[in-house]
């Protein structure tokens, strides 16, 4: 049983991954409190679940939906989130959470207000045997799919040139302005990476959960506690505060019950009095 909720905690751990890492990115990295990296979320398990409905391929949704999510996100960067940018917290925080009300109406009107799901592919919908117990395939792929994200994204953040350049516009942004280097760029493109990685994190999420208008509220809260646990803009502090949050809901279910629905924030206070900046505090100076 232990090794199941290990695995149940690891799947529930690398879904949060997947959408806390790109708004960890986003707020660490850019300085921007985007609230409606949600509305994102809910919209790619949307755009997954028309896609796969009307071409039959799961694989194509997979696709299709941050592909959709990264384009939503750089119009709403191109008009007036990247203006955003240079302004207080607060105006952001306003803004950003008026577009949730948005992106929830603009779900309604589309799809309307019953709950649809969708199928794992054929190929992972079936099980193996853990310790003499079935477990979902498509779990294990939930799994493996978060774990090659952190790998794939932590060598492009330090191994490439574009991740150089982020530590650069992060360390100081007017030298590395004055050197050539096109931050304005560079920082359009760690948006739409995070919008892209929420529209994944939608679809993937869709054939576990029901997808319905207002999931995006059901996962924000636990993906912010995340980004705060392992320390806005870290990479790996987002893939550590994932496995704690993951495996304490997790757990806290099966073992503790009746304290699991605040055992999350209990762990969030601890690190805050421990730990202000997070597990893992962002290397980069301002």
């Amino acid at each position: 049983m232990l090794l199941i909720q290990l695995l149940n905690g690891m799947q529930y751990a690398m879904l949060l991954f997947m959408l806390a890492v790109g708004l960890s990115i986003v707020f660490g990295l850019m300085n921007f409190v985007n609230l409606a990296h949600g509305t994102l979320y809910m919209i790619g398990a949307f755009v997954g679940f028309s896609t796969a409905r009307h071409t039959g391929s799961f694989w194509i949704a997979l696709f299709a939906a941050p592909l959709v999510a990264a384009i939503i996100g750089a119009a709403f960067y191109a008009t007036f989130l990247g203006h955003m940018q240079r302004q207080g917290p607060m105006k952001q925080v306003l803004v950003t959470f008026g577009l949730i009300f948005v992106g929830l109406d603009f779900v309604r009107m589309i799809w309307g207000d019953n709950p649809q799901s969708i199928s794992p592919p054929e190929i992972l919908s079936g099980s193996v045997i853990v310790v003499g117990e079935p477990y979902p395939l498509y779990r294990l792929f939930i799994i493996g799919l978060g774990l090659a994200l952190f790998v794939v994204l932590y060598a492009c953040l330090e191994r490439t040139r574009l991740g150089a350049v982020i530590r650069a516009g992060v360390d100081d942004r007017v030298m590395a302005a004055a050197l050539g280097v096109d931050i304005d760029r560079a920082f359009f493109f760690v948006f739409c990476l995070g919008c892209a990685l929420a529209g994944l994190a939608g679809v993937v999420a869709a054939p576990l959960l029901q997808v319905y208008s207002g999931m995006d509220m059901a996962i924000i809260i636990p993906t912010l506690i995340v980004v705060v646990v392992g320390g806005p803009g870290s990479l790996v502090g987002a893939f550590c505060g994932a496995l704690l949050i993951g495996m304490a809901e997790t757990f806290g279910v099966v073992f503790f019950p009746t304290f699991s629905s605040f055992m999350i924030y209990a762990i969030l206070a601890v690190v805050l009095i421990v730990r202000p900046g997070g597990l893992v505090s962002l290397r980069y100076s301002r």
